[in-house]
């Protein structure tokens, strides 16, 4: 079992910038890849990025540039630094995470990032 622990949501100015964190119970060794998703109102989740266990990294086009996603295995811990804060990334950010042994993946239960205008 992994436990998914999101933090460091919170209420911004656009232009602003955030850290979130995701603290997993146990060694994030034992899963790859990890990311982080959002959802905002009315919307269906989306991916926001993932970084593997050899940190190969992933972003889509609405982020690319601003976002940042980054591990401490030796924290179990896993980071995205959210700069140049939009409205539009207005929504709850969830870290996942797929357990290597058998592909079950996992979530946390999101912490909410509102950006003003």
């Amino acid at each position: 079992q992994v436990q998914l622990v999101e933090s460091g949501g919170g209420l911004v100015q656009a232009g602003a910038s955030l850290r979130l964190s995701c603290a997993a119970s146990g060694s994030i060794c034992s899963v790859s890849p990890m990311g982080w998703y959002r959802q905002a109102p009315g919307k269906q989740r989306e991916l926001v990025a993932t970084i593997s266990l050899r940190d190969a990294t992933n972003y889509p086009d609405s982020v690319k540039g601003r976002f940042t996603i980054s591990r401490d295995n030796a924290k179990n811990t896993m980071y995205l630094q959210m700069n140049s804060l939009k409205p539009e990334d207005t929504a709850v950010y969830y870290c996942h995470a797929v357990r290597r042994v058998d592909g079950m993946d996992y979530w946390g239960e999101g912490t909410l990032v509102t950006v003003s205008s």
